[in-house]
């Protein structure tokens, strides 16, 4: 017998009390065959710490808005070797029960940079068990041999027709996280029911298989194949399709400053410039290169704006470059600052870019489209929690809007079965700065967005117009659009549970508010128990999503606002919008109607102080 069986045994004889957390601590410590995530388990053991105990072995990770998302560590609810062999064991039974040629078709795995020293996690050896696993069992294996952005394994699975893909990230959450991101093969992420299927499946093939572990196979087995030059060759080439004006590009006097927040943007946005006519973006320096610990940021979110953009724009007044592009650090994502007259840097928000994105992609599509093209065969998608500009401008235009439940897998699969139907699709966004420019990735993609954004700068510019003068253009034809978002973080998941099942129970059982402090509330929409005031059955449109909280308030004075939970974080955010017809041009008053309707929200519902709420600003 080694030592290690010793030591293990020794550990499971200090019996805890509870047969539950008795079970799962000996499969841990019998199935972990990683020494760093085995010993912090065995530490737990030896000082008695049952409750961290209970909370690391006694529930499992769920799939959420992005797939499975975790902190990387010991436990069946964090993100480490085993339970990523656990979770692609579940995810082959349940392919090979979907797919009769799975073994043909095979599988997609990408990985960006992340990395755990303490848990010897890293996205890259966690990616190479994914793949052992399948490869074990007989499926073909497309494995990136470096880190690519987020939206290289959705295209490469609809490319190569695999029958799923998985992206090991965690995108822009902290250094200590990272995540399980599953595609189908439409090439969009996944959604109910495979999500639920799969957890089943995982839960039914929890002990490791034989060749599990064995990530030498990555490197010995004929069934693994490289796709990187292929897929950046010919996504390249897609990128192409929404190049409008590729001379103006390659003589155009901007300069643009990129950061890729440490991960791996870099290489890939510099392709993208060169492939659009540009020159290429200047670099900041200190973020280009890969570090897992996002050295020079507070947290690696563009997101959150100025703050952590300054070493962006010290650059780029450095290099007199007005225009800022900032992928994440997967790079599916994309913020944007401008230098203005006043020598102001405007860090545009999510549904800024995104009326940006809207009014160019379609100006684009009528310049470029045949006579018989039919504005009535084109769509635009965005989530319901972001702005309504684009239905402003598709109801002056003519071609169609529509929503979906927060989260890309939702338009994703949605943009899917438009084309399908022969529809076009010419954009598609979330607020929290996701873009999805032409319908190449049906997923977001910073990347595509960056330059995108560039070559829009670049034709505004031979017009003397600044990207804000330009949005101000299209507020000025369509309707401002006021809006505002936020969050507060709340680590208590009874805390979060008591807020949401107040308002559903507010001045008695079952009665949601009327008003909010002085605003009347004209419409309420549930989606987490499908109820919505509006409809005449009272029931929502927008598909039930029970696993989150999200509730939408319509007020008198036509606000809407939305409370809900990050699918991937621990905050309650609200996002707020006051819409105004074209002749409404004082934004002076929006804005302050807005701020006193989030006021009252905040104080009324969310009750900060009481529930122990921290707020962020954003």
């Amino acid at each position: 017998m080694g030592d290690g069986d010793v030591n293990s045994n020794l550990l499971i004889a200090r019996s805890t009390g509870d047969a539950q957390l008795d079970k799962a601590v000996g499969q841990w410590l019998s199935w972990d065959k990683n020494p760093k995530t085995k010993e912090q388990i065995e530490n737990l053991v030896r000082n008695g710490m049952n409750k961290e105990l209970r909370d690391r072995l006694c529930c499992r990770l769920t799939f959420g808005t992005a797939g499975l998302r975790s902190a990387m560590g010991a436990g069946f609810c964090y993100i480490n070797d085993l339970t990523v062999i656990q979770s692609t064991q579940g995810m082959y039974k349940y392919l090979e029960r979907c797919f009769s040629d799975f073994r043909q078709r095979g599988f997609v795995v990408g990985y960006d940079t992340r990395g755990q020293v303490t848990s010897s996690c890293s996205s890259k050896r966690l990616a190479k068990l994914t793949a052992a696993v399948l490869l074990a069992k007989g499926v073909p294996v497309y494995l990136f041999s470096k880190y690519v952005p987020t939206p290289f394994v959705p295209y490469a699975v609809r490319q190569l027709k695999a029958a799923a893909g998985v992206m090991i990230t965690a995108s822009h959450n902290r250094k200590e996280d990272n995540g399980y991101k599953v595609y189908w093969e439409n090439g969009a992420q996944i959604t109910s029911p495979h999500d639920k299927e799969i957890l089943k499946c995982i839960e039914e093939c929890v002990e490791p298989w034989n060749g599990s572990w064995n990530e030498n196979l990555v490197d010995t087995s004929p069934l693994t194949q490289d796709p990187l030059e292929e897929i950046s060759k010919i996504y390249m080439e897609d990128l192409k399709k929404i190049c409008y004006h590729r001379e103006l590009n390659a003589k155009t006097n901007l300069k643009f400053i990129h950061t890729s927040f440490h991960g791996v943007g870099h290489d890939y946005v510099q392709l993208a410039f060169k492939a659009f006519g540009f020159k290429p973006p200047i670099p900041v320096p200190e973020q280009k290169d890969p570090d897992p610990d996002f050295s020079t940021v507070k947290c690696p979110n563009p997101e959150e704006g100025e703050s952590v953009l300054e070493l962006s724009l010290r650059l780029a007044e450095k290099e007199s470059a007005r225009v800022v592009v900032a992928t994440d650090p997967d790079a599916d994502r994309l913020a944007v600052a401008e230098l203005q007259k006043n020598g102001r840097w405007k860090v545009f928000t999510g549904n800024e870019l995104a009326a940006l994105f809207g009014w160019w992609m379609f100006r684009s599509w009528k310049v470029n489209s045949s006579k018989e093209a039919d504005v009535k065969n084109v769509y635009m998608l965005a989530t319901t929690v972001s702005s309504k500009i684009l239905k402003a401008i598709a109801l002056k235009e003519g071609f169609h809007f529509e929503e979906t439940l927060p989260g890309f897998k939702w338009i994703g699969s949605r943009v899917k079965d438009l084309l399908d139907n022969g529809k076009e699709v010419l954009f598609a966004f979330e607020e929290s700065i996701g873009f999805m420019c032409g319908t190449s990735v049906l997923d977001k993609d910073g990347v595509s967005a960056a330059v995108v954004i560039a070559e829009m700068a670049s034709y505004l510019e031979t017009k003397n117009l600044t990207l804000a003068q330009q949005l101000t253009e299209i507020y000025e034809m369509y309707g401002y659009h006021i809006s505002k978002t936020s969050y507060f973080l709340c680590y208590e998941p009874s805390t979060i549970k008591r807020v949401f099942e107040k308002l559903r129970n507010f001045d008695s059982p079952k009665s949601y508010p009327k008003s909010c402090g002085a605003y009347g509330i004209l419409h309420v929409r549930d989606v987490t128990t499908g109820y919505d005031s509006s409809q005449l059955n009272k029931k929502s449109v927008l598909p039930t999503s029970k696993n989150s909280q999200m509730i939408t308030f319509t007020f008198q004075n036509g606000c809407v606002a939305t409370l809900r939970t990050s699918g991937t974080e621990p905050k309650i955010k609200y996002y707020a919008e006051m819409c105004a017809r074209p002749e409404q041009s004082d934004t002076t008053f929006l804005e302050d109607q807005l701020q006193k309707v989030i006021e009252a929200l905040i104080e009324n519902f969310l009750e900060p102080s009481k529930n122990g709420l921290i707020w962020r600003s954003v």
